[in-house]
């Protein structure tokens, strides 16, 4: 199921025992572990209720106690485990299959397993399709389909978009689902209350940021060449990028980094995936954790959080990303 099913089905009944999470559109999988989290808690505290592992390590053990525990405030406890497609966490993805099934009798605790790429012709991923737990976390890979998200994206945030517009935002950013989702917010601020989004606002509002552009950045700052790096920037700054738009792509690009740096799987074409995996290593786990929260100071400058022009505060961070 995707993600907007996953919502409708907690909308009508409670949650299943369990759940996976699994595909590389990281707002995805936020969106529907929040939704997951609040089906299962209740509002309750989560400090008795909510225990968080990593699945490289973890005994079969250790997470079948901590799933037959009952819960203490909330109506359920609420057990994750991250990592599955790690290459340490064949222990736990062994026993998933006769977990599950002890849960299905229980009805005490929803477990949720989050992953990147699988394997579905695994016994543990078929075991998620069959108790129907299996969440679809992908970014979408048509135009049509990212056109799709705009308008669910726009319906939601009560923003009315003209015919043609939702296409035309598409065709700009691409399927960077975070950018799109800042885009929105922005162009209804521009049309102003009660105003629809027209292909024209898009037009002039929405700087054409190429996946191209982003990835002549990325790559350049993921393999060390400041120099490079601050020169793509000042290209794109002065075509007319939106320095929310250019850090978003950062976040974006990072996260995978981080993801890859942690063991997980990348999406995209073996060439991407190698270069995806190389800079990975460059940085290291300790980096990459620094890397992003520079990203979030930087995210609270542009907000107004600081003294430097949004222009000057991004090419600081690119330096120390860089560097």
């Amino acid at each position: 199921m995707t993600p907007a099913e996953l919502s409708e089905r907690l909308a009508r009944t409670a949650p299943e025992p369990a759940y996976l999470l699994a595909g590389s559109e990281s707002l995805f999988r936020e969106e529907a572990f929040a939704a997951l989290r609040e089906a299962a808690l209740e509002g309750a505290q989560s400090d008795f209720d909510e225990d968080r592992f990593d699945a490289a390590g973890l005994s079969k053990v250790s997470l079948a106690d901590t799933l037959r525990l009952l819960p203490v405030l909330a109506p359920r406890r609420l057990v994750v485990v991250d990592g599955a497609d790690h290459r340490g966490a064949k222990q736990i993805t062994e026993a998933l299959p006769e977990l599950l099934a002890e849960l299905r009798e229980a009805r005490h605790c929803v477990l949720v397993v989050r992953a990147g790429k699988l394997d579905r012709r695994t016994r543990w991923v078929k075991a998620f399709e069959k108790a129907e737990g299996l969440v679809e976390c992908d970014p979408p890979a048509k135009q049509k389909e990212v056109a799709a998200f705009v308008r669910s994206e726009a319906h939601r945030l009560g923003v009315e978009m003209e015919r043609g517009a939702a296409e035309e935002l598409a065709d700009r950013i691409g399927p960077q689902l975070m950018l799109l989702r800042q885009e929105i917010g922005k162009l209804s601020l521009m049309a102003g209350e009660g105003v629809a989004l027209s292909c024209a606002l898009v037009r002039t509002g929405t700087h054409q940021l190429s996946e191209d552009s982003v990835w002549e950045l990325t790559d350049a700052i993921g393999e060390g060449r400041s120099a490079d790096s601050l020169v793509l920037l000042a290209r794109m700054l002065a075509r007319g990028a939106a320095p929310p738009q250019l850090l978003g792509a950062l976040t974006l690009h990072f996260r995978r980094l981080m993801v890859c740096g942690y063991g997980g799987a990348v999406s995209g074409p073996p060439f991407a995936r190698k270069k995806i995996e190389k800079q990975a290593r460059r940085y290291g786990p300790r980096r990459l954790s620094n890397s992003l929260d520079a990203i979030h100071q930087t995210d609270l400058a542009l907000k107004g959080d600081g003294v430097l022009r949004p222009e000057l505060a991004l090419e600081r961070l690119v330096i120390a990303l860089a560097g």
